[in-house]
């Protein structure tokens, strides 16, 4: 269960962020007000799953996926350029949080 919350926490926060993109500053009223509640949402499930998980795993987890997601979403869906140092650095963010969870993080 906790990592059903937590990747709930991920899209919320990547749903956060990608509105963010859209608030121009935060001057775009209704992407704005989705930036605060996918936050909203992101930190009370984080803080969910902190119940049961310790927290540098539940961490390294949110941070590194929510990262490698929104780098492809800018490179898929917002015209950012997806170059190789941009890719491998994707590969190295996921790659950390496997050996993070591998060596005993949690």
């Amino acid at each position: 269960m906790p990592y059903v919350l937590l990747a709930a926490a991920i899209a919320a926060e990547v749903a956060g962020t990608t509105a963010m993109k859209y608030s121009d500053g935060f001057t775009k009223l209704w992407p704005s007000l989705g930036t605060l509640l996918g936050y909203a949402i992101a930190f009370t499930l984080l803080a969910q799953t902190l119940k049961t998980m310790s927290v540098g795993t539940a961490y390294a987890i949110w941070a590194g996926v929510g990262t490698a997601a929104i780098a492809a979403i800018g490179m898929v869906f917002m015209g950012e350029a997806a170059t190789a140092a941009k890719i491998a650095g994707i590969a190295l963010v996921i790659a950390g949080v496997v050996l993070l969870n591998l060596g005993g993080a949690h």
